[in-house]
């Protein structure tokens, strides 16, 4: 759907809606909002991590991430208890 499209069908969706209850709405919309935009930040900053471990040995990466997989499944098996 376009987007002009979804923005006046929001506007009639929300001229629907009691005055009093618009602050409610208003709230939503903005924590929505902000969320989307913290998401993006948080993308940017997690792909700065990117090829951090690209000089280490590959003997030390793999003992890294079999140490990281047994840790998850320590992890897990401790919360099924």
């Amino acid at each position: 759907m376009e987007k002009h499209i979804l923005q006046e069908r929001i506007i009639n969706e929300v001229d629907l809606i009691p005055s009093e209850k618009l602050p409610e709405v208003y709230d939503i919309l903005h924590f929505f909002r902000v969320g989307l935009m913290r998401s993006r930040a948080d993308d940017t900053e997690i792909l700065s991590f990117a090829g951090c471990w690209k000089d280490m040995p590959d003997e030390k990466f793999n003992s890294f991430t079999e140490d990281v997989k047994s840790r998850r499944r320590q992890a897990f098996l401790d919360r099924k208890r």
